[in-house]
């Protein structure tokens, strides 16, 4: 499950306990027709820098270290006076359990969206988890091969990394560290070359332990400003005017991405990005955010 949070107000740093709004469940999806190639495994447990097809490798930035060696947390951008920027990420989310119930026909992924996403030219960032690509590796690979996205980490399990939290099952340092890593490499096996060393906490849910057993992966947590407030939403005009009205400069925007849990999000999205567009706004992956 994803449980997601109101508006937090700081830009950058840690982050207060947050009450929750709601839950919502799983992932994102959609396949590109065009065929990418295979991304050499690694033996590394690092994230690959992020590429575009055709041009030369660049490392993705990261913030530095945080107070005292933690993971520093990033959750919106200070953008320069005039400058209208910002980055839409989508959770891909999915837990082992779940893998039943998608056998079953139960979509955790939204081809929908993403074609969405891809007609209207929208950089995005998806934060996947290490099982939904195992489910899904074709889209993954699709998507983590379209230099129009880029894929972080989400944890492979969706396990907590803090606990209290909203009944998720809580994993211990070294567990948590394992966790990381077993999903960037669920996004290598997967042939997904575009991934960012960015993570988002399941649940949002962390403090101080969690954010210190992080720190050796060299991640940067990204979490957001604007809940769109996607959840199992029947209205999608109800979506689109909570994430208008939310958005400002270097805002990060938090939806999903599955037919199941936040169905009408590809709807919202038809209008979300004209409205953002004609009020000036330039849509940008979070990279570009943590770059400024």
């Amino acid at each position: 499950m994803i449980v997601y949070f109101p508006r937090v107000t700081i830009f950058v740093g840690r982050l207060a306990a947050a009450a929750v709004l709601g839950a919502v469940l799983t992932g994102c999806g959609g396949s590109d027709p065009r065929p990418g190639p295979t991304a050499a495994r690694s033996a590394s447990a690092s994230p690959p820098a992020a590429t575009a097809p055709g041009s030369p490798q660049s490392k993705p930035p990261t913030m530095a270290p945080g107070p005292a060696g933690l993971t520093p947390v990033f959750e919106r951008a200070r953008t320069s006076a005039g400058e209208k920027t910002v980055a839409l990420t989508f959770d891909a989310d999915m837990t082992a359990d779940q893998g039943p119930r998608a056998a079953r026909g139960e979509h955790f992924d939204n081809p929908a969206l993403i074609a969405s996403l891809r007609r209207l030219k929208v950089p995005s960032t998806v934060f996947m988890t290490g099982r939904w690509a195992e489910e899904y590796p074709d889209q993954a690979r699709s998507i983590g091969t379209d230099p129009l996205f880029e894929i972080a980490n989400h944890s492979y399990s969706h396990h907590a990394f803090k606990s209290p939290c909203y009944g998720l099952p809580a994993l211990d340092n070294k567990a948590a560290r394992a966790d990381v890593e077993r999903a960037f490499a669920a996004f290598r096996k997967a042939g997904a070359r575009n991934t960012v060393p960015y993570f988002r906490f399941p649940g949002g849910c962390y403090d101080d332990r969690a954010l210190r057993a992080l720190a050796p992966a060299g991640v940067t947590a990204v979490q957001w400003d604007v809940v769109s407030g996607d959840a199992f939403a029947s209205d999608a005009d109800a979506v689109a005017e909570q994430v208008l009205a939310g958005v400002r400069p270097g805002s990060v925007v938090v939806m999903h991405c599955t037919r199941s849990a936040a169905p009408v999000t590809d709807e919202a999205i038809e209008r979300i990005v004209p409205e953002l567009r004609r009020r000036g706004y330039r849509f940008v992956k979070v990279s570009e955010l943590i770059e400024k």
